[in-house]
């Protein structure tokens, strides 16, 4: 359970970071176009497989609602 949590946690984290970096430089419009989109089912998916990981704890699922690094906090919870 916990290979697809941290697969949407690092596409998570790339596409906002791929998104911040375009609006501080060059703000090309089709990578905002299509990162965005990406990014937003990612962090659906952290959400939807942190509540479904029966090793999750309540903090782990409270950890996920933190855009972008939140995914790899609540794997890291779940994982040790």
């Amino acid at each position: 359970m916990n290979r697809p949590l941290r697969l949407a946690a690092a596409v998570e984290l790339l596409s906002l970071v791929i998104l911040l970096v375009n609006l501080a430089t060059v703000h090309v419009r089709p990578v905002a176009a299509l990162c965005g989109p990406v990014h937003g089912c990612a962090y659906l998916m952290v959400l939807i497989l942190t509540a479904w990981n029966p090793a999750a704890d309540r903090t782990a699922k409270l950890l996920a609602w933190i855009p972008g690094i939140g995914g790899l906090l609540a794997t890291r919870r779940t994982i040790s």
